[in-house]
C-alpha cells in the first residue's frame, strides 16, 4: 500500500489551535525513571566532551547484566553514612545497588539481593521464561524501576524462581537503606475476562513462568503502572503507590493472544494530564468492530484507571502481524507543544519496511507517525488518519527516539535498522517546525549502527547540545555477546559531527561487555552506562579537589553555632576553572569563602563551614561546589544536644595544693522542645578527685527550664589538673560533658 500524509478535518484545526498541553521537558534534579534527556546538564559542554580529556572515570562491578537504565538522586541521607549524590542500578541477577554517583567510594553505598539459592530462590534460566532468549543467561529485573523522590522510594518489579515456583513482585524499596516498605513486595497476580488463548471459563489469567516487565515502570498520581507481555496475553496493571494494592488491570487481547508490551524498555509514558500512552506487538486486532477489544500492533492511550480512550492502528495492521513487523518494538515520544494546527503531538516508530509499507518512490522504509494526541485516528482501512508519515528506517526501530529543542530548531532523532536481523543504519536528524517533522534527515552520523540505538540529549536548556548513544556492535541475536559497549557523543545540532567515541583510546575508556537496548544516563558531569559485568561512569577527570573530604561537628547545644572548619578547594589543572555554586545541605552553613567566580591554575581557595543545629540528635549534610571541572563534595556532620552549659567549660586558675577554690557556677538549661529525665550528674575525668560538684538540678527538667552547676577545685598535686562533669540523662546524646580544668600549685 502506497503510503500517503494523511488529513485532518477543518473543524478538529481549529477545536486544537484553543487546546493545551504538557510540556515534555520538564525542570530536571535528578532522573527519577526511564528517560531521554537532561535539559539542565551544565557540566558537560561540546567544548569538554570533544576535548580530548573526556574519559572512562570509574566503574562498579555488579552481580549481573544490566538491561535498566541507571537512575540518579542527588543529596540521599543515606543511613549511617551521611549525605550522597547516588545513582541507582538493578541486574538480571535480581540485585539492587545504590551506588555513589560522585565515585567517592568503591563500595556500594547498599546492596539488596532478591535471591537466595541456599534456600532454592534463584533468578530463572531465561530459557525457562521465553524463547528465544532476549535477555541472557538470567531474568530478574529487567524494566527500569520508577522513584518517588518526595517518599524516598524506589518501586521495581522483579521475577524469580522459588523451588519451581515462578513470582513476580512489586517492590517497594526505601532509597536510603534498600528496605522493603509499605509491608512490601506484592506478589503479582491477574486475571480477566475473555474468550482469548489459555481462557478457562471465560476468564484468562496471568501466567507467571511466561510474563516479562521490559518496558520501565511509571508512577502517576500515586498509582504504580507496570506493563508486561511475552506470554499468552499483554498486561498492564495499577497498584497503590503506599499500600501496593492492586487497583487495575488490563488486557490488550482479552479475545485472542499476545499485545504485549516491550517497546525496547522504554517507560510508559504521561502527558502530565493523567494518560498514559504505549504501543503493543503483533497481535489480532478488532478493537474497531463492535464490541471486540484486542489491540495488537496498536498506539494507545489510556486514563489513569486502564480505560481505553483513544488509539492508532495502522492500516497495515494484518500485514505487521504475519510478517513480524510489531509496531510496538519501541516506544512514543511525547512531544512538548508545538507551534502550529496540532500543539498535541505524539511520534510512533515502530519495525516496519519490506513487504508492508510501500512508498510512493518505489522503496520500503518503516514509517515515523506523527500523531494528534487530541484524535489519534483509531483504524482506517485504507488510510492512516494521522498527521504525518514520514520515510524512517528501512526496517524501522528496534530503539527509542528523542527530542530536543535546540537553539535554531526543534530536533528528533532516531536510530534504526536496514534488514531483519541483519545491517543496521545511521542515526538520523530530522527538524520539527511548527508540529511539522522534516520529510528527510538534515544530518545522519559518519557510522552506522549495527542494531540501532537510543539517543539521549544532555543540554543547558537550548544550548550546549551533546547526543549520547550507546553502540552494541554484535548482532542482537548472538547471545551473550563478547564485544564492549561503545559509547558515542555527537554534537545535538548536527549528528554529522562526532565529539566522542570510547573505542577512540585503546583499552583506557573500554566498557563491558554490552548487553542490549541500553540507555545512557546524563547527571552532574557524568555518563553511566550498564553493561553485563559492570557500571561504567565516564566524564571529564576532574582539575579540582577538595580537601578534607569529610567534616566532624562536636557536640553543640541546639540553636547555637559552632566554630568554623576549612574546607581548601585546590585546581590542580593547566587552565582555570569556573565555579557555578557553593552550598550546603542540612543543618551547616558556608560562613565565609575566599572563592570567586574562578580560580586560576595551580591555586587554591578556602571555604568555611559552620554547625548551625536546630533539632536534637545527629545530623548530616554536603557541602557541594560545583564548577566547571565537575562537582566537588564534602560530608559533614554533627550531633546536637539539648542541654546548653554556660560556660562550656571551667578554668579554676592555680590553687595551692591542699586549699580549696571558690565555686564556680554553670547554668545548665533545656533548649529543646521536650522534657528531659536526669539519671545522674557526677564528676569524672583523669582528676575526677580534685573537683567537687553540687546542683538543684530537678530529675524531670522541662523545656526552656534552667538549672545551675556549682563545681569546686582542690588540687591534691602540683601540676595541671582536668576533670568534667559529665550529665547523664534520657537524650540520645547522653553523657554530655562540662571541661574542668586548673593548676596545683
Amino acid at each position: 500500500m502506497l503510503r500517503r500524509q494523511a488529513l485532518v478535518t477543518a473543524a478538529l484545526v481549529l477545536a486544537l489551535m484553543f487546546a493545551t498541553s504538557f510540556a515534555a521537558a520538564q525542570g530536571y534534579v535528578g532522573q527519577f525513571a526511564w528517560g531521554t534527556s537532561n535539559y539542565q546538564e551544565t557540566s558537560l559542554t561540546p567544548e569538554n566532551v570533544s576535548s580530548g580529556q573526556f574519559e572512562k572515570v570509574f566503574s562498579y562491578s555488579v552481580d549481573g547484566s544490566v538491561f535498566a537504565q541507571p537512575l540518579y538522586v542527588p543529596n540521599v541521607n543515606i543511613a549511617g553514612q551521611g549525605t550522597h549524590n547516588v545513582v541507582y542500578v538493578v541486574t538480571e541477577s535480581d540485585g539492587i545497588y545504590a551506588f555513589d554517583a560522585d565515585g567517592l567510594q568503591t563500595t556500594p553505598l547498599w546492596y539488596v539481593s532478591l535471591i537466595n539459592p541456599a534456600q532454592g530462590i534463584t533468578a530463572p534460566s531465561c530459557y525457562q521464561v521465553i524463547g528465544p532468549c532476549n535477555i541472557y543467561p538470567t531474568i530478574g529485573i529487567t524494566g527500569t524501576p520508577a522513584i518517588d523522590s518526595v517518599s524516598g522510594t524506589m518501586y521495581l518489579e522483579a521475577l524469580t524462581l522459588e523451588n519451581g515456583t515462578f513470582v513476580h513482585r512489586l517492590h517497594a524499596i526505601d532509597i536510603s537503606s534498600g528496605a522493603e516498605k509499605f509491608g512490601g513486595p506484592a506478589v503479582i497476580q491477574a486475571t480477566a475476562l475473555g474468550k482469548g488463548l489459555g481462557n478457562v471459563n471465560g476468564v484468562i489469567s496471568f501466567v507467571p513462568q511466561h510474563e516479562l516487565n521490559r518496558p520501565g515502570l511509571l508512577l502517576m498520581n500515586g498509582v504504580v503502572y507496570i506493563a508486561l507481555g511475552g506470554g499468552s496475553h499483554g498486561w498492564l496493571l495499577g497498584y497503590n503507590a503506599t499500600t501496593l494494592a492492586q487497583l487495575y488491570v488490563l488486557t490488550m487481547s482479552p479475545n485472542s493472544y499476545a499485545s504485549g508490551v516491550w517497546m525496547t524498555g522504554e517507560g510508559l509514558q504521561t502527558d502530565g494530564l493523567g494518560n498514559i500512552y504505549f504501543a503493543t506487538d503483533d497481535a489480532p486486532f478488532d478493537a474497531n468492530a463492535g464490541t471486540k477489544d484486542d489491540y495488537g500492533d496498536t498506539l494507545l492511550k489510556l486514563s489513569g484507571s486502564l480505560a481505553v480512550e483513544d488509539y492508532f492502528t495502522p492500516t497495515e495492521q494484518s500485514c505487521r502481524l504475519t510478517n513480524d513487523l510489531d509496531l510496538g518494538s519501541a516506544g512514543p515520544l511525547i512531544l512538548p507543544t508545538q507551534n502550529g494546527p496540532y500543539p498535541n503531538e505524539i511520534l510512533m516508530a515502530g519495525k516496519g519496511g519490506t513487504p508492508c509499507d510501500l512508498w510512493p518512490d518505489g522503496t520500503y522504509e518503516a514509517p515515523i507517525y506523527v500523531v494528534n494526541r487530541d484524535n489519534m485516528g483509531k483504524y482506517n482501512a485504507t488510510q492512516d488518519q494521522v498527521i504525518q508519515e514520514v520515510e524512517g528506517a528501512p526496517h524501522g526501530y528496534w530503539s527509542n527516539t528523542s527530542y530536543w529543542p535546540g537553539p535554531a530548531a526543534n530536533y528528533f532523532y532516531a536510530a534504526g535498522v536496514d534488514a531483519y536481523g541483519g545491517s543496521g543504519d545511521y542515526l538520523r536528524q530530522f527538524t520539527l517546525t511548527n508540529g511539522t517533522l522534516s520529510t528527510a534527515p538534515i544530518a545522519m552520523s559518519p557510522n552506522i549502527f549495527p542494531v540501532g540505538g537510543t539517543p539521549y540529549i544532555s543540554s543547558n536548556g537550548n544550548t550546549n547540545g551533546v547526543l549520547w548513544i550507546a553502540e552494541r556492535q554484535q548482532n542482537l541475536s548472538t547471545l551473550p555477546g563478547s564485544d564492549p559497549l561503545i559509547l558515542l557523543a555527537f554534537d545535538a545540532t548536527n549528528v554529522a559531527t562526532q565529539f566522542y567515541s570510547s573505542a577512540a583510546a585503546g583499552t583506557r575508556d573500554q566498557a563491558g561487555s554490552a548487553t542490549k537496548f541500553e540507555v545512557p544516563l546524563v547527571a552532574n558531569g557524568r555518563v553511566y552506562v550498564g553493561t553485563q559485568t559492570e557500571v561504567d561512569v565516564y566524564g571529564v577527570p576532574s582539575a579540582a579537589k577538595v580537601l578534607p573530604t569529610s567534616l566532624t561537628f562536636a557536640l553543640l547545644p541546639i540553636g547555637s553555632v559552632s566554630a568554623a572548619q576549612t574546607v581548601t578547594l585546590s585546581n590542580t589543572g593547566g587552565a582555570s576553572i569556573n565555579i557555578t555554586s557553593i552550598t550546603t545541605t542540612g543543618e551547616f552553613a558556608k560562613s565565609a569563602t575566599t572563592c570567586g567566580s574562578s580560580l586560576g591554575a595551580n591555586s587554591s581557595c578556602t571555604i568555611s563551614v559552620t554547625f548551625n543545629p536546630t533539632s536534637d540528635g545527629a545530623q548530616t549534610g554536603m557541602l557541594s561546589v560545583v564548577d566547571s571541572a565537575g562537582t566537588q563534595t564534602v560530608s559533614l556532620s554533627g550531633t546536637a544536644t539539648p542541654l546548653k552549659f554556660t560556660p562550656a567549660s571551667v578554668n579554676f586558675g592555680t590553687v595551692k595544693v591542699g586549699t580549696s577554690s571558690t565555686a564556680k557556677k554553670v547554668t545548665v538549661q533545656n533548649v529543646s522542645s521536650g522534657t528531659i529525665t536526669f539519671i545522674s550528674i557526677a564528676i569524672g575525668g583523669t582528676n575526677a578527685g580534685d573537683f567537687k560538684e553540687t546542683n538543684n538540678c530537678t530529675k524531670t527538667f522541662a523545656a526552656g527550664k534552667s538549672c545551675t552547676v556549682s563545681v569546686t577545685f582542690t588540687p591534691i598535686a602540683t601540676g595541671a589538673r582536668s576533670g568534667n562533669v559529665t550529665v547523664k540523662d534520657t537524650d540520645p546524646t547522653s553523657p554530655q560533658k562540662i571541661l574542668l580544668g586548673g593548676t596545683g600549685d
